[in-house]
């Protein structure tokens, strides 16, 4: 081989390893900090927003009130369901924030359809479980059903 195939090579393999310490930063970083959000647009006029506040559904006899961490590093803590829909994860930003190593930012949501309760893997790495089968839909939940999230187990109480 001769001289400039052997740089050429030393330098596109120094451009692909470049590449991919670079993207592992950046994975690394958006998982302990979070996704950057948007920046506002500065040159618009700003005009006054509405809180719109989401609707719990009504309530009915025997319905879940609450999602309650039962297993895990997190025990005790717990969501009402009136502030649906609850965002759980290791994120500053979620309902139930769970201290442990294999769930991500923002990991899963409850959130309600109707008179409903449904829990939603929300493209976590390490997935989200209902009993031993992984879920990849938004699933129905009713009460005493064990979402397990990481070595965390959490369910919906009265």
């Amino acid at each position: 081989m001769s001289e400039l195939t052997l740089f050429l090579i030393r330098l596109a393999y120094l451009a692909i390893l470049w590449i991919f310490v670079l993207s592992a930063i950046s994975v690394i970083r958006s998982d302990m900090f979070g996704a950057r959000a948007p920046a506002p647009d500065r040159g618009a006029a700003r005009a006054p927003k509405s809180k719109k506040t989401p609707k719990a559904p009504p309530k009915r006899r025997g319905s879940p009130t609450h999602v309650l961490v039962v297993d895990g590093a997190n025990s005790g803590e717990r969501a009402d369901l009136s502030a649906a829909p609850i965002l759980i994860g290791r994120g500053s930003d979620a309902a139930i924030r769970l201290d442990d190593d294999y769930v991500s930012t923002r990991h899963a949501r409850i959130a309600s359809s109707g008179d409903q309760w449904f829990v939603e893997d929300l493209g976590s790495t390490n997935g989200t479980y209902i009993g031993s089968a992984r879920i990849t839909q938004p699933t129905t939940l009713t009460l005493g059903t064990q979402v397990r999230i990481g070595k965390t187990i959490l369910e919906l109480r009265k």
